[in-house]
């Protein structure tokens, strides 16, 4: 028997097939062969057609079965994973009238900041344990405000996964996870913040009805089944944004355990127990995906915007073939990067920064001392060392961290990248093999809340290697103080 697992990306659809006794992949691949279009009519717009996305889950899923050579027939479950924050609104027939609204979209940031503005820091922060911002709900008032003719033909607001499963099952419903990645879940009185839809305007009948994680949320139908190649009646058992899904593949499900991702853009994802938070902006926070009343489990998100890129910009401007023989050639380098300092925020504004554009900055070059080697090397420690900044964030918010968990297709793939953050958070950090797809095949097995044995699968198919901190901490910590001295000096210009 197998499960399979959906992640609905905006560059992509991944899709993958696992064992359902095991958890054992056996094949993974995305669609398109190219990236999805994202549509911007305007600057700092950012739309899907959300049937793209079916088309893309139907030829990748149909494509997985033939090429693993499996009988659909034995596929038992279905997991979804999306790109979280988008809205999908669509009319009583189930057609979408509009594009999605995607999670990159910032049109809806005016609409958030006057309904914290209005709305008060003690109510957002305590209900929703962040500020309304740039999300779902407000995403939906734009909808409202701006295109009232669309607005009147509403009968459900969706997220992404969500209408994956409306359209394998021809029924509507979201989850606790969903709605708090829209800002719409109330953890003080667990229950949809019908007072935020109030203050917005918006009928709370739009919402759609709450299913459970980890249940049998709704079954195939005959269309859903022939469209995407899978057995008619099977249930789709799990849907969550892509950051707490990568949290769950990484097997991040108690307090003090904390995903980490170092892409393009970073992102930390700890797991706490503490439904409070004082950083209702710098850092969000969801429900994880294990949440329930008795044990009210949340993800608390830090991005940092400006990360890896700053890795891939200087090999692209330094004619290097490899991110492996830069690594080669940042080795040769001590710690500290001989002074050299890297503030690798040069992406955009950062959050963790209060939304500031701090910039990209080379500092301390010796034209007659200083190489490549160094400049590898103090972007990989600047990196790290914005890594170590965001966590002491997380600390100061209520968020334990014990161990750190992440994949083995990014930055932390950098012995020195990975070593300097283990060092100076004083805790190991263990790499895996997984992708969000596979996760999210794997999470139909977790109907029968068996949590010890999916962790143990993970750890017995999936584990890498471990990075432990180094016993000699001084000259890390003595880097680190530097860059965050002239990291100071930039933010208090």
């Amino acid at each position: 028997m197998y499960y399979i697992g959906y992640d609905i990306g905006s560059s992509s659809v991944k899709v993958a097939i696992v064992e359902a006794a095991t958890g054992k992949k056996i094949i993974t691949l995305n669609e398109p062969a190219d990236e999805m279009a994202i549509t911007a009519y305007h600057k700092d717009w950012a739309e899907q057609d959300p049937e793209m996305w079916w088309e893309y889950c139907c030829i990748a899923s149909k494509r997985a079965i033939k090429e693993a050579n499996i009988d659909a027939s034995k596929i038992t479950g279905v997991g979804i994973s999306y790109q979280m924050h988008g809205l999908v609104v669509v009319d009583k027939e189930g057609k979408s009238l509009r594009n999605s609204i995607i999670w990159c979209d910032s049109r809806a940031v005016e609409i958030g900041d006057k309904a914290f503005e209005d709305l008060g820091e003690e109510q957002c922060a305590s209900h929703l344990l962040n500020s309304p911002g740039n999300f779902t709900a407000s995403k939906l008032t734009w909808v409202k405000e701006n295109e009232p003719e669309i607005y009147a033909q509403i009968h459900k607001y969706m997220l992404p996964g969500d209408f994956i499963a409306y359209k394998l099952t021809g029924e509507i419903n979201t989850t606790k996870n969903g709605l708090s990645e829209g800002m719409i879940w109330d953890y003080k009185e667990n229950e949809v913040a019908e007072w935020l839809l109030k203050y917005y305007g918006i009928d709370p009948s739009l919402t759609p009805t709450i299913v459970d994680n980890f249940t049998n949320q709704s079954f195939l139908n005959e269309k859903g089944a022939k469209e995407s190649g899978l057995p008619v009646g099977i249930p789709v058992v799990y849907r969550a944004g892509d950051q707490p899904n990568n949290a769950l593949s990484l097997n991040i499900l108690k307090p003090g355990e904390v995903a980490a991702t170092g892409g393009t853009s970073g992102v930390i994802y700890a797991v706490t127990d503490q439904l409070k938070s004082k950083e209702t902006s710098r850092i969000n926070s969801f429900v994880h995906v294990n949440y329930s009343n008795e044990k009210p489990t949340v993800g608390k998100l830090l991005c940092i915007n400006g990360a890896g890129i700053q890795y891939r910009w200087l090999r692209n401007h330094c004619g290097m073939d490899s991110y492996e023989n830069m690594n080669v050639k940042a080795e040769e380098v001590s710690v500290g990067s001989d002074g050299v300092v890297v503030i690798p925020f040069g992406n955009g504004a950062e959050r963790m920064f209060n939304n500031k554009n701090i910039g990209s900055h080379f500092l301390n070059l010796n034209l007659n001392k200083h190489g490549h080697g160094h400049l590898y090397r103090a972007t990989l420690e600047g990196i790290a060392f914005a890594f170590v900044y965001g966590m002491e964030i997380m600390k100061a918010d209520n968020a334990q961290i014990n161990v750190i968990r992440a994949g083995n297709d990014n930055l932390f793939r950098s012995e020195i990248f990975s070593n300097t953050v283990a060092t100076l958070i004083g805790h190991e950090i263990e790499i895996y093999n997984t992708t969000g797809a596979v996760g999210a095949a794997r999470a139909v097995g977790l109907i029968d809340g068996d949590y010890e044995t999916f962790g143990d699968n993970i750890i017995k198919n999936d584990h890498v290697m471990t990075f432990m901190p180094l016993q000699n901490s001084t000259p890390y910590l003595i880097a680190y103080q530097n860059w965050k001295k002239e990291l100071e000096l930039i933010i208090n210009k």
